[in-house]
């Protein structure tokens, strides 16, 4: 009988993330970003940002990137406003995600519309095609409805990813079967505890596996909340 191979693994743990911090704007990074710079955090696979940002009531911060990158944009707590140089401007809340590719001759500007609560979202970027074109708005959002509890739901599908996200009760338990062996995994708890592939998870944590043929994992608290990409 042939062995399976045990997959490679590395967490990155909430608290070892890089930071960079103003007084309106904080941003923690799980890969080096910006001036955070460490020989394990390089992008993996296909996944080259993965940042965890808060933003002050009323604030606003300019979003660019080093290299052409395909970037969502994921409302973790509230909702943002995203402004592009043409003037084009939308609003983002729960449920929903963008997905737009930048060039490093671009800005955006990130902006939080409420004036006494602080907004948390996610961004995260992946490797783009160079000979794609740039965003040039409206920007498009898709839908998920996390009330459709303990299941993986689509956020993105790509030639760079697939990406899922998921609302889980306690003790619930799912596998995830990889579609392309190619790709690897990561993992990212963003609300609650999970245990996945026999590794535990607090929120913010993540979990980066290689290769795998199919991901285990439970959750561990209710209405935990877990991000599983193939990148």
């Amino acid at each position: 009988m042939a062995m399976l191979t045990q997959p490679e693994a590395l967490i990155y743990l909430a608290e070892q993330r890089g930071r960079t911090q103003s007084a309106d704007y904080r941003s923690f990074h799980t890969f080096n970003f910006g001036d955070y710079r460490h020989e394990n955090r390089q992008p993996f696979g296909n996944l080259t940002v993965f940042n965890d940002d808060t933003l002050l009531a009323g604030k606003s911060h300019r979003l660019t990137v080093e290299e052409p990158t395909d970037l969502l944009l994921l409302p973790v707590v509230g909702g943002i406003e995203l402004l592009d140089e043409l003037g084009e401007r939308a609003f983002l809340g729960a449920g929903e995600v963008f997905q737009f590719t930048a060039f490093p001759d671009q800005s955006y500007t990130i902006e939080n519309p409420f004036e006494t609560e602080a907004v948390n979202f996610l961004v995260i970027g992946l490797k783009a095609d160079p000979a794609a074109s740039g965003n040039t708005g409206p920007f498009p959002a898709t839908t998920f409805d996390l009330t459709n509890r303990n299941q993986l739901i689509p956020l993105f599908a790509g030639t760079s990813a697939h990406i899922y996200i998921g609302k889980y009760g306690g003790r619930q338990e799912e596998t995830y079967v990889v579609g392309n062996p190619q790709k690897r995994l990561f993992v990212f708890s963003i609300e609650g505890a999970f245990e996945a592939q026999n590794r535990l998870l607090h929120p913010r944590d993540g979990l980066a596996l290689w290769p795998l043929e199919a991901l285990e994992f439970e959750a561990l608290s209710n209405d935990a909340i877990l991000l599983v990409m193939e990148v």
